[in-house]
């Protein structure tokens, strides 16, 4: 039994991949702090179809320690597709961010994505149909003025993801390493980053996407041989090669 595992699932575009995924017959592993949320979606997915097999595991990402207990205990599962999802943001000026949050940001976007992502290759290199899709943002490709820690991190997860694409190509492994960079998108992630109790899409931005219809891009990218998933100025979804330059193997 193969299944898919979605980090960061309990909310907003992890949770609708789920969903995405489990129409297609997908067995899912999920994976969030929440447990009541997975929960949830657990439910929500057996009644879409109940012969989908639904784990929901709850870490937190934040911790280093957890992050290589979670791998390390699915291993017993066949992983077909790796989603690293889970993701935090810090809606401040440098000079006035809160460093705790911060911290506890790079440790989820850059530590413990990097970690999993390394994990998963080193056991699915060579499996025939295997992928690992990171979610970056379209701020991992634009610099966003009072949100630079954040835009920063997800400049690593797009360069992480590209270079490791390019590094399978030159190996010949069948595992494929995808980037999806999403724009503003309808979900907690605002609220979180602005720590708001509210936060009004339609008040404050003029375009902006449904997490249901960014779980859609997920399997426009997800069915494509293409490494990008990229959310452009004008709200468009493109499928495209890498954009970061790629210096040869020094070795």
């Amino acid at each position: 039994m193969k299944y898919t595992v979605i980090t960061g699932a309990s909310s907003g575009i992890g949770y609708e991949t789920a969903l995405a995924f489990a129409a297609r017959g997908k067995n899912l592993i999920l994976v969030a702090r929440r447990l009541d949320k997975l929960k949830e979606l657990k439910s929500a997915i057996q009644n879409i179809d109940p012969a989908v097999h639904v784990i929901a595991h709850t870490s937190d990402l934040s911790d280093t320690s957890q992050v290589y207990t979670l791998y390390n205990t699915l291993k017993e599962y066949q992983i077909e597709t790796w989603i690293n999802n889970a993701g935090l943001g810090e809606g401040s000026f440098v000079a006035e961010q809160n460093l705790e949050k911060v911290e506890t940001m790079l440790r989820v976007n850059i530590e413990s994505l990097t970690i999993l992502s390394t994990l998963y290759v080193r056991d699915y290199a060579d499996v025939e149909g295997a992928q690992l899709i990171n979610v970056a943002s379209a701020l991992g490709y634009a610099i966003a003025v009072g949100s630079v820690a954040y835009s920063a991190t997800k400049f690593y997860v797009s360069a992480f993801t590209e270079g490791l694409a390019k590094e399978l190509e030159i190996k010949g492994a069948n595992l494929k390493a995808k980037v999806l960079a999403p724009a503003i998108t309808e979900t907690e992630f605002v609220k979180k980053s602005l720590d708001t109790e509210d936060f009004d899409y339609k008040a404050n931005m003029s375009k902006y996407h449904t997490a249901k219809e960014m779980a859609g891009f997920m399997l426009d990218l997800y069915d494509n041989s293409e490494v990008v998933g990229i959310v452009d100025l004008n709200y468009n979804f493109n499928l495209r090669s890498p954009i970061y330059p790629i210096i040869g193997a020094l070795h």
